[in-house]
């Protein structure tokens, strides 16, 4: 699953809490009747560059996503402030998907393998095509 998804890919969040304000707003206003604390948006939804990949940890790191707040100590040298930073945690390959970088929609992945010559010697080299999705429009055998 990690060789799938690769450095400066664009990726959107498909697991978690909604980010959509009316649902949150409907299952707060249900919490609140139960005296219970409201619930924040989460990042379903959302979408980001991938900045790393962990694939021994099947995570990865995208932009914009998982925020989390980081208090910082500051440092002896005159360089690091300390402070509250806000930064990017790693989240689960099996919570995001493959965007279309030109049609913005999440798309299935598969590999084509294509014989390139090179040098006067013959090399298999496997390519990253779209799979299926006719139906939602998706061009089926097109190079991620």
């Amino acid at each position: 699953m990690a060789a799938k998804i690769r450095k400066g890919d664009l990726v959107e969040v498909v697991r978690g809490r909604s980010s959509d304000e009316k649902k949150l707003a409907e299952r707060n206003a249900h919490r609140a009747a139960e005296g219970l604390e409201p619930l924040k948006a989460g990042d379903k939804g959302k979408q980001g560059r991938v900045i790393k990949v962990f694939p021994a940890e099947g995570k990865v790191l995208v932009e914009g996503i998982n925020l989390k707040t980081r208090h910082v100590r500051q440092g002896q040298t005159q360089g690091q402030t300390g402070g509250i930073e806000t930064i990017e945690a790693p989240i689960s390959i099996a919570k995001v998907a493959l965007v279309d970088p030109e049609t913005k929609q999440r798309v299935r992945v598969g590999f084509r393998e294509d014989v390139v010559e090179r040098d006067g010697r013959t090399r298999t080299v496997r390519v990253r095509v779209t799979r299926g999705g006719a139906k939602r429009g998706i061009e089926q055998g097109k190079e991620i």
